[in-house]
């Protein structure tokens, strides 16, 4: 392996000798350093043979193997995701070194995305922590997909250092990512939703509180879970959602009414508290962990009797609140719920129901006859 500048561009190139075939003289292959440092080569050279001595997975080809890009990306854009994509993004490299070694990411195919959608399904390649082997659906696959697709296709636009990227071209793309035909999204109705609230005092009085909030504001367990006092302005009756705190980082002031209200002013006299103070405040003073709530949420169905239904849990009521509000603007709903997207709200949240389409067929009917 040897460093030289290449005579015409100047540049500086790295070259070294591969194996051929049997009965073959070994090949050279070159690739450019770009316009790195005279030291700086140097020392990629001397690490990239090392590795080859130490018969260490590396790529002198220019790309990189996956537990390197994993390992940059973990580092780089994990901390600007929320608390559980970042939770989500270690699994995933667990279970992709898991599935393809730690090989060029550069080298996979087809074969390998269709070799881990069959594993996933089936149960074979799961988390550590889950001992038994158990199915799952589609939309976890997919969403497993989605993360590798992401860091790949970021790969392709960020720097390796030596004036090129990480990795020329995302080998997987357009390859297509599994979906559920009819995905499970249940809503809670009314009738459930009073019989959650009567008991929620027997579960925590947060509880309480959180299930008014989730009902009456649209927004996700997560955003509600993290709102300070700071963020509540009563006498202007509005909630400022905080972007650090959101799925997608939207920022926004939404109106809020009088039930939410109420349920927040009978908190703030249970338990004053003032300026950056968490409504869901655990004994500490620090804000509740996101377990707290799905374990009220187990708690307070089973108190409750509700029927068991499979992905029925705080997002039934973010649902809900879509479909109860779907004949407003949907410019509007998008800001009163904390969606970016309204393709987003019609496509997973809205729901049709029958009242909806009676109203709107009599309403018609109606117009025909005043004509």
């Amino acid at each position: 392996m040897r460093i030289f500048q290449h005579a015409t561009t100047g540049r500086l190139m790295l070259e070294w000798y591969e194996p051929g075939e049997p009965g073959q003289r070994p090949r050279p292959k070159r690739v450019s350093l770009g316009q790195c440092e005279r030291d700086r080569a140097k020392a990629i050279a001397e690490e990239l043979a090392a590795k080859l001595r130490a018969h260490e997975p590396t790529t002198v080809d220019g790309s990189v193997t996956l537990a390197t890009l994993f390992d940059i990306y973990i580092r780089e854009v994990t901390p600007t995701k929320g608390e559980q994509k970042q939770s989500h993004d270690r699994l995933c490299v667990r279970l992709f070194l898991d599935a393809f070694g730690d090989r060029p990411a550069a080298s996979l195919s087809r074969r390998e995305w269709d070799r881990f959608i069959r594993d996933r399904r089936n149960g074979l390649l799961r988390p550590a922590s889950i001992k038994a082997r158990r199915p799952v659906r589609d939309r976890i696959v997919g969403y497993d997909l989605r993360f590798l697709l992401g860091v790949l296709n970021w790969a392709t636009m960020s720097s390796n250092g030596m004036g090129s990227v990480l990795l020329e071209r995302n080998p997987l793309k357009g390859l297509p990512v599994p979906r559920e035909e009819s995905p499970r999204r249940p809503m809670l109705d009314d009738s459930d939703y009073r019989r959650l609230l009567s008991i929620a005092s027997r579960v925590d009085r947060l509880f309480g509180v959180a299930l008014v909030l989730a009902r009456e504001t649209g927004h996700r367990i997560g955003a509600i879970r993290q709102l300070r006092w700071s963020d509540v302005d009563l006498s202007r009756r509005t909630i400022r959602w905080r972007g650090e705190n959101d799925k997608i980082g939207f920022e926004h002031t939404t109106p809020i009414t009088p039930i939410a209200i109420a349920a927040l002013e009978a908190e703030r006299l249970a338990r004053p508290a003032i300026a950056d103070a968490w409504i869901f405040a655990d004994p500490s003073g620090g804000v509740m962990p996101r377990d707290r709530f799905y374990c009220w949420w187990r708690r307070g169905t089973a108190l409750a009797e509700l029927p068991g239904v499979r992905q029925r849990g705080w997002h039934s009521l973010r649902r809900s609140f879509a479909t109860d509000l779907k004949t407003i603007p949907l410019k509007d709903l998008c800001q009163l719920g904390g969606w970016k997207c309204a393709a987003t709200v019609l496509t997973c949240y809205q729901q049709a129901d029958e009242t909806t389409m009676r109203t709107a067929l009599e309403e018609r009917e109606a117009r025909r006859i005043s004509r």
